[in-house]
């Protein structure tokens, strides 16, 4: 829960241009901050404030959102990487002989 007493109140446009580059060497969009204000990612909501018409985060709600980020991607690492172009082609063929003879 953000303190706006004392924690520091910045708007998710300042917010996104504190965050390192991604994708491309491309920092987040605002539309993207708002989307973990709102929906979440990967089940953690960074945690915002409506100030007037402005829906602004602080820097310590930033770094809870991206320590809770990777405490999460340890508990749960995600499906494994896809197998190599190869030993899909040797996966597939494997499955069409299989399928030839009516396994």
């Amino acid at each position: 829960m953000i303190d706006v007493s004392s924690e520091g109140v910045i708007s998710l446009a300042k917010a996104a241009q504190l965050l390192p580059a991604r994708r491309a060497g491309k920092r987040p969009v605002v539309t993207t901050l708002y989307r973990w204000t709102t929906n979440g990612c990967r089940g953690v909501v960074l945690e915002s404030v409506q100030v007037g018409a402005t829906r602004c985060t602080t820097r310590e709600a930033l770094q809870r959102f991206c320590e809770s980020l990777t405490a999460a991607a340890k508990r749960n690492p995600g499906p494994p990487p896809a197998p190599k172009a190869a030993r899909r082609r040797a996966m597939d063929a494997a499955t069409k002989r299989l399928a030839r003879s009516g396994l």
